[in-house]
């Protein structure tokens, strides 16, 4: 074994290493990339758990763009406490903000 240069950053000590790659290494790669797989498949490639329901990611785009309309919508009021109240009638899906037991149409 050859003597250890002092001073050297290491970055410069580990300068032309290159790890051998095992057969455990090549294991948990396998399994990340199967993992990684099976959460797409689940929550498709945003990581959003909305896409649970079975919208497509361009559904849920315009679903976001329109809640974040409203949001803004209800900053620009000066309304900052509300939660938001989703019921269904027949076929519709209704998303209402609601204010401190108030309703806002």
């Amino acid at each position: 074994m050859g003597k250890i240069p002092k001073g050297l950053s290491d970055k410069d000590m580990l300068d032309g290493y290159v790890e051998d790659v095992t057969m455990e290494a090549q294991f948990l790669a396998a399994e990340a990339a199967e993992d990684t797989k099976r959460r797409e498949k689940l929550f498709g490639k945003k990581g959003n758990s909305l896409s649970m329901s079975g919208l497509d990611d361009e559904t849920l785009d315009k679903l976001g763009r329109k809640l974040l309309e409203l949001k803004m919508e209800l900053f620009r009021e000066g309304i900052k406490n509300y939660t938001l109240k989703v019921k269904r009638e027949n076929w519709d899906i209704i998303i209402t903000p609601v204010i401190k037991g108030k309703s806002v149409k």
